[in-house]
């Protein structure tokens, strides 16, 4: 048993029950919710390791939910979409959500995607990431998990973290996006290299006018990197 705690979030009873049963028959502690406001009302008070997310919810959205909760927490979302499309692949991470799957869904993927994603959210907890990354107006600490931009926290999630962390350890080095997926969300993870993109916008809007010393720079035609102005 391993006693992490996973909040289901889906309007339908079916998709609930069937999830709730097979998380518990995998050593899963679960929590369900049918709809948006009880979906946040649950999460506060259970305080789950992982939330699947349904985004299409009565009341408030999914969207709207993933929303919410990433005002108060870095918890991982995996979000439940019928939409397979680039777009809504976009949407679900441009929102804060850690990773998607499409109905109708495979047990089996959904399992490896749930353990990825718990794997990649506690990569902070390893040796070796205790020193604080620090340029001007900016400290990274992987350890403390937390961001200072001009001596204030920042709320950032998990993956834009330790994307950040990466790039600004290894500065003025270039990365292609699929060295950042390895590198960053490990060789089983099962997205592709939009990804990368989604949360390299994120951080910019995030680190948008903080120095002029440092940069979030697109390498055209190769990838990103974070560069060290005047070096």
């Amino acid at each position: 048993m391993n006693y992490t705690k996973i909040l289901v979030v889906d309007d339908d009873s079916n998709i609930r029950d069937m999830l709730k049963q097979y998380l518990e028959n995998e050593g899963y502690e679960v929590k369900t919710a049918a709809d948006g406001y009880e979906a946040i009302d649950t999460f506060k008070k259970y305080e789950p390791d992982l939330m699947l997310l349904d985004i299409m919810l009565p009341g408030k959205s999914g969207r709207d939910v993933c929303t919410e909760i990433r005002k108060f927490s870095s918890k991982p979302i995996i979000m439940i979409t019928a939409k397979g499309d680039v777009v809504h692949k976009v949407v679900c991470l441009e929102l804060g959500a850690d990773d998607f799957v499409v109905k109708p869904f495979d047990m089996n993927e959904l399992f490896a995607r749930i353990k990825a994603v718990l794997r990649r959210c506690n990569l902070h907890d390893e040796p070796g990431d205790s020193e604080v990354i620090k340029f001007e107006n900016i400290e990274i600490s992987k350890q403390k998990y937390e961001l200072k931009l001009k001596g204030r926290s920042v709320d950032i999630p998990p993956k834009e973290l330790e994307l950040l962390y990466f790039l600004a350890s290894n500065y003025n080095r270039v990365f292609t996006r699929d060295q950042l997926l390895d590198k960053v969300w490990g060789f089983d993870y099962l997205g592709d290299s939009r990804t990368v993109d989604v949360h390299v916008k994120r951080l910019r809007e995030k680190l948008d006018g903080v120095s002029d010393k440092w940069t979030l720079k697109t390498v055209w035609g190769v990838g990103y990197k974070f560069e060290l102005i005047g070096n």
